[in-house]
């Protein structure tokens, strides 16, 4: 049986992370501090296996010492660091990789992220595909993989206003971010439109339990636990209401008839709350409203899910599950679908279900 795309094409341009973008830059720094010189252009192999190449720029070299920079293309995504440069600046160390934040990175002051107070907030994936980077370069020129890298974002301290970074403790600049390299253009329209029509395809391939994900981490997790086919995973992101107002409009006779939505603590605990757009620059979590709840003033001066987890331990984890589960439901009224509700951490353990 062929079946349509669950995902059609859009004919808006996707954009690179800062992440793949630091990347890139290491890899051509790498080329002027053991290499023969720093390349005009490069290309890396982004989490998913996409290669896309980059023009390098600002291009210098001292004693010890390479830099180069990558312009930060988003595509057709209304991306507030657009245009921007990253560089990066690599130089001999010991004990590995090491990474500083230069101008315009920020460093992280609170607790409730993935990286630790006092490091540069450079997120976990772009760390590891810069180790990567260096690991090979390291074995290609017979060196050893000791190298800090600093990375900087020229104006990236004014950028970083126009972002979420201040109230999340980030100081200084920006965050180094991204998870698969790649910048899918931000199009609520398009987005939400590509969520109705894979659940087109389930209803019409008749699939009776499908699932929404808030990303590449927790779909994986569901389809494990669940055991569902690929195109019973609907590719939520941020947009829950899109989802859940969908299927709760309901043709006669459809076969869907149960969907799970996952997702990691801080998304989840938003649509616990009744927020159904679970973005971050149009929903929050409401610290005081759990304070309160949980009878924990101190909960009020946390900035994110994450740290109120860290607090609170399972017990909170397990009651954002089920307050999802009714919301979800209350979407859902009347069109009898049954919904259930997974939370994960950063590293893909289940924490909460419902």
């Amino acid at each position: 049986m062929t079946r349509t795309p669950a995902k059609p094409i859009s004919d808006l341009r996707r954009g690179w992370t800062t992440g793949a973008c630091a990347t890139a830059a290491v890899q051509a720094a790498l080329g002027g501090l053991w290499g023969e010189g720093i390349p005009a252009r490069v290309g890396i192999t982004l989490p998913k296996g996409e290669t896309p190449e980059f023009d390098v720029v600002r291009a210098e070299t001292g004693d010890g010492w390479a830099q180069a920079g990558i312009v930060k293309d988003a595509g057709d995504d209304p991306d507030v660091t657009h245009g921007a440069v990253v560089l990066a600046r690599v130089e001999a160390s010991s004990g590995g990789v090491v990474f500083r934040a230069g101008e315009g990175v920020g460093t992280v002051t609170k607790a409730g992220l993935p990286i630790a107070v006092g490091e540069a907030a450079i997120n976990p994936v772009p760390r590891a595909m810069m180790d990567e980077e260096v690991a090979a370069a390291a074995i290609a020129h017979g060196r050893s993989p000791d190298v800090m890298i600093t990375i900087s974002v020229p104006n990236g301290a004014e950028i970083a206003k126009k972002t979420w970074n201040p109230r999340l403790g980030i100081k200084g600049g920006l965050s180094i971010l991204g998870t698969t390299g790649i910048v899918r253009p931000f199009s609520c329209a398009a987005w939400i439109a590509s969520i109705h029509r894979g659940i087109d395809v389930a209803r019409a391939d008749g699939l009776t339990h499908v699932a929404g994900c808030t990303g590449n981490t927790s779909e994986r997790v569901v389809q494990s636990l669940l055991g569902l086919p690929d195109h019973a995973m609907l590719d939520m992101g941020d947009f829950a209401g899109g989802l859940l107002k969908y299927l709760a409009r309901a043709p006669e006779g459809q076969s869907i008839q149960h969907v799970t939505i996952g997702g990691g603590i801080g998304k989840l605990t938003k649509l616990a709350q009744g927020a159904i757009d679970l973005h971050s620059g149009r929903s929050q979590v409401d610290f005081e409203e759990l304070a309160t709840r949980f009878a924990r003033p101190d909960v009020a001066r946390a900035n994110t899910a994450l740290a109120v987890y860290e607090t609170l331990g399972a017990a909170f984890a397990q009651d954002t599950a089920a307050r999802a589960k009714t919301a979800a439901e209350r979407l859902l009224e009347g069109a009898g679908v049954a919904a259930s509700v997974v939370v994960i951490d950063r590293a893909g353990k289940v924490i909460g279900q419902a």
